[in-house]
């Protein structure tokens, strides 16, 4: 674990989420303080939970001028008027997390809207770090429908993402939310993380046992993962990391989740796929370069200390 960093003041939405209730807790050990704003109530003694509906921009911009606890009542006014001073990030994950929860169409209309109403309110509020949620879903073949192909591997940010279904498309809409509103207000820096297969530290041993007994089905996630915690590092690191303007990151772990080498899952799994450069040995095919160059990210917690191979 690396050493607190000096705290920010962070609105979090989606936080009791699958993903959001690991992060907040690493941003709170890296000394950040943490506003969640979700639907559903996430149990942690010092954080607290704002209900809002993100679709609604009203509630929006109220959440993110909002005190972060009841306590911060009894602190003094702002030299402005204002009793509230503004966060310095928001980290949007709250969202409908797949396809088929909710119709197609009101999955397409709840993450959309909500994106650009957290995105336009942050920047209209003075909030200069936005770090928004997108997916590995983007690149085309998990939810496509019947047998589907990568254009080339390893996925990199620089992809032609053309996916099929609802939830993806929804996804790189906001993508294109974060970059319009990025270009519209210089300095304000605006990153979207295309997040891999989230996995919980329980996980590991319930479903890695499948995961290597039958790569196939792992072809959907590019046989690709994130750990929960160090996603909450990636996320952290976006929080440090200032003056990028718009920028698109891949959010996964280092390496591929099989027994075997990635050349040869490749070639056994998908023959019809080029490789567009060389990979290491187990380099995961839904690539964190970019994280790793960009941010600094160091993978903390893969999948064989938790797995017997």
């Amino acid at each position: 674990m690396v050493s607190p960093t000096t705290g920010k003041r962070i609105v979090f939405t989606g936080g009791s989420g699958k993903a959001g209730r690991h992060c907040i807790p690493y941003l709170l050990s890296r000394g950040h303080t943490v506003l969640n704003v979700d639907l559903a109530p996430l149990p942690h003694p010092i954080v607290h939970t704002l209900k809002a509906d993100l679709t609604d921009s009203g509630q929006v911009f109220n959440a993110l001028s909002s005190h972060f606890h009841l306590s911060h009542y009894e602190s003094p006014r702002l030299p402005s008027g204002a009793g509230v001073q503004p966060p310095d990030a928001v980290i949007h994950f709250a969202a409908y997390a797949r396809n088929l929860l909710v119709p197609d169409s009101e999955c397409f209309r709840g993450n959309v809207l909500s994106t650009y109403n957290v995105i336009e309110a942050a920047c209209k509020l003075g909030i200069k770090k936005v770090i928004i949620a997108s997916s590995e879903t983007t690149y085309g073949v998990c939810f496509a429908q019947g047998e589907a192909e990568y254009h080339a591997f390893p996925l990199e940010e620089d992809y032609d993402n053309d996916p099929e279904d609802t939830y993806a498309t929804s996804k790189l809409c906001g993508e294109r939310c974060a970059r319009s509103f990025a270009r519209r207000f210089p300095g304000v820096d605006i990153y979207a993380l295309r997040i891999g297969n989230v996995i919980e530290p329980d996980e590991y041993e319930t479903l890695f046992p499948e995961f290597l007994n039958k790569p196939a089905t792992r072809k959907r996630n590019a046989w690709s993962y994130i750990d929960a915690r160090d996603l909450g590092q990636i996320c952290d690191l976006c929080v440090q990391k200032d003056g990028l303007g718009f920028q698109v990151f891949n959010a996964t772990n280092d390496t591929i989740t099989t027994k075997e080498p990635t050349a040869e899952v490749l070639k056994r799994y998908a023959p019809k796929t080029p490789v567009s450069r060389g990979m290491g040995e187990y380099e995961a095919p839904l690539s964190n370069r970019k994280i790793r160059e960009v941010l600094g990210f160091r993978d903390e917690h893969d999948w064989r200390k938790y797995v017997k191979v």
